[in-house]
């Protein structure tokens, strides 16, 4: 009988073609590194095993020792996607089970003295991209991978038109904000197209962004787990809903397809929940 040859371990070359195939399938630019990203992980993990599910499952308990498990989740998302487009369906594990949470962690909550500091320690140090690039993110509530439909066309229009996911959104941007992206543009001979590049003219990618953000953290005196760019688009979510109380509005303007991401970012912390029931005086 013909032995069955054992999986051979993840190539460079099919993370090439995993790549390609996820950006073939509209899938945003976020998502696509964060996949990579998980994939590399695991092969550097794995070395050159075989892969299989007996493997995954073990890294899957590695993980689970030395990261939370939200993010375990996440790694395991990008590996269960390589695996189903390589013909791999057999290798992929359940993610970890996660009780749901009913408060978010106040601990990586981003407030907005919190964001003042940094945009105005930013502006302090002479880096007016990134202090603008914080503002229009957390005015905005966009992506941080949707930083590149903010063009000075967009400035003029008073409105950025964002294509991502198979879907089309519109982002009204506020006045002020437009009257300093076009300041900054004419300032840096930027006449058309993105407003947020490098010095090369290439647009700033996530990892820059998110460098540049950390290195603002000691000087403004905010803890270094709540500065990252996703953290601007909640303060956003929050702001916009408790001005609104409008949450499928607020679904709308993230871009997501229901309302049921959305709570993730309207979750009040523990101690704005104890403030509530407090006040409710039910106790007699």
């Amino acid at each position: 009988m013909r032995q069955r040859r054992a999986p051979a371990p993840i190539t460079a070359r099919q993370i090439d073609t995993f790549r390609l195939e996820l950006t073939q399938r509209e899938c945003s630019p976020g998502t696509v590194e964060n996949y990579i990203r998980s994939v590399r992980a695991f092969a550097r993990w794995n070395r050159e095993a075989p892969v299989t599910r007996g493997r995954a499952a073990e890294w899957r308990r590695s993980l689970a020792e030395t990261h939370a498990p939200a993010t375990v989740n996440a790694m395991l998302a990008g590996l269960s996607k390589f695996f189903t487009l390589t013909g791999r369906e057999d290798c992929r594990v359940r993610p970890l089970r996660l009780q749901h949470r009913s408060f978010r962690s106040a601990e990586r909550e981003l407030s907005r003295a919190e964001y003042r500091s940094l945009v105005c320690t930013a502006r302090a140090e002479g880096r007016e991209r990134l202090a603008l690039l914080m503002e229009t993110v957390c005015a905005t509530g966009i992506r941080v991978g949707e930083v590149r439909y903010i063009t000075v066309e967009a400035a003029r229009r008073g409105r950025a038109d964002i294509a991502l996911k198979g879907k089309l959104r519109t982002i009204l941007l506020p006045a002020r904000l437009c009257r300093r992206l076009l300041k900054f543009a004419g300032k840096n001979k930027i006449a058309f197209g993105a407003i947020f590049l490098t010095k090369s003219g290439r647009p700033l990618s996530r990892t820059q962004i998110w460098a540049e953000m950390k290195c603002l953290c000691a000087k403004a005196g905010v803890a270094a787990e709540k500065v990252f760019p996703h953290n601007l688009r909640h303060l956003f979510a929050m702001v916009f809903y408790r001005t609104s109380r409008d949450i499928v509005k607020l679904a709308d303007l993230l871009g997501h397809s229901s309302i049921n991401p959305t709570r993730i970012y309207i979750r009040t912390t523990s101690a704005e929940h104890r403030r509530c029931l407090e006040r409710m005086r039910l106790v007699l």
